[in-house]
């Protein structure tokens, strides 16, 4: 794409991912292959150090994820879940790439069955996602909706996202920080969550996730690193969120993989949660260790009494009379969960 340049995609009109790795191939002869790298192929559609202009209509790109490769009997999907069983990363092309753009917005169109990310950023400055929607199937591995990274000043809104893995993803790795993200009357089908992870090294500040539902992702809203690629996580405020079916619905981890070694700790503070309700599952908040608590404000938050608190170096701010069920080592107070609000999203479907 070129700066200043608008693709639209009509109603009824369909654009196809050929898939040929081949096409995709950066001149290495990976793409479409497992190898110890996973930067082997071009994505299908790329602005790069572009400013302005981007993807509009009512229309469809489809990725073919999981249609069979030229040449081989394995669809990118199955290329993926090979490379988990195996190890190594298998190489297989984003559906949409945006870096060192400015200005961008993609608006109104369907994404479905991405090879790999649907949307992925990296040193973005302005991008607005308005009334997309984002489809592939819960198994399809590495298939995020939307994830910004290094990059600043990216609104989602109004937008359906149903994925095979984190429906967002706002990450901040070597590449620099990311701040300023606003996500807004959003609805999450399966999929892995509002996720913030799990590159944090170079700092993630300054988000809002607003008017949020969550119907059946494993994880709800989700802060996850280690200590191989940790920093500092810092004023994330998520308000008006509907969680329902979920395994995780809050799960702020310091220690996402156990094993991780270095010095890159993670350090998650001023986050909030204000009028957020769900119901069974594990609340999970783990700090790394008590010089680097995870600091959190709870502002009417409410579970099911089946719910269970999980903390771990965790600092809370909260009228235990507005949060249920109680955190541990705070007595009981009979407040009616008020489900209302949530049961009435639910009830009409999406947002």
């Amino acid at each position: 794409m070129k700066s200043g340049v608008t693709l639209w995609i009509g109603r009824g009109a369909t654009l196809f991912a050929i898939a040929e790795p081949a096409a995709y191939d950066k001149g290495r002869g990976q793409c479409g292959r497992i190898a110890g790298k996973g930067d082997g192929c071009r994505p299908f559609i790329s602005f790069s150090k572009t400013h302005g202009g981007g993807i509009y209509g009512d229309g469809i790109i489809d990725g073919q994820g999981g249609t069979p490769m030229v040449g081989s009997a394995e669809t990118w999907w199955q290329l993926a879940r090979r490379a988990q069983v195996e190890g190594g990363h298998q190489n297989a092309p984003r559906l949409i790439q945006i870096e060192h753009a400015q200005d961008i917005t993609v608006s109104g169109v369907t994404l479905r069955n991405a090879p790999n990310f649907h949307i992925a950023m990296n040193r973005v400055e302005g991008a607005t996602f308005w009334g997309l929607t984002i489809e592939a199937p819960a198994d399809a591995r590495n298939t995020d909706g939307i994830d910004p990274a290094a990059s600043q000043d990216v609104t989602i809104t109004h937008s359906s996202i149903r994925t095979g893995d984190d429906n967002v993803a706002i990450k901040a790795g070597d590449n620099g920080a990311t701040r300023h993200i606003s996500v807004i009357d959003n609805y999450f089908g399966w999929g892995h969550g509002m996720s913030i992870g799990s590159e944090v090294n170079s700092g993630a500040s300054d988000i809002l996730v607003l008017n949020l539902t969550l119907d059946g992702t494993t994880s709800g809203l989700r802060i996850k690193s280690d200590a191989s690629r940790g920093g500092l996580v810092e004023r994330v405020t998520y308000e008006n969120v509907c969680l329902r079916g979920n395994r995780w619905p809050v799960a702020f981890d310091t220690k996402y993989d156990p094993r991780a070694q270095g010095t890159k700790i993670p350090v998650y503070r001023k986050i909030v949660l204000r009028h957020v309700r769900g119901d069974n599952g594990a609340l999970l908040m783990r700090g790394t260790d008590e010089s680097h608590t995870l600091d959190v404000t709870l502002e009417d938050v409410r579970f099911a009494d089946s719910a269970t608190w999980q903390l771990e170096h965790v600092n809370v701010t909260a009228d235990h009379s507005d949060v249920s069920p109680p955190l541990p080592g705070r007595a009981r107070k009979l407040v009616p969960r008020d489900w209302e609000g949530c049961a009435r999203v639910f009830r009409d479907g999406n947002r």
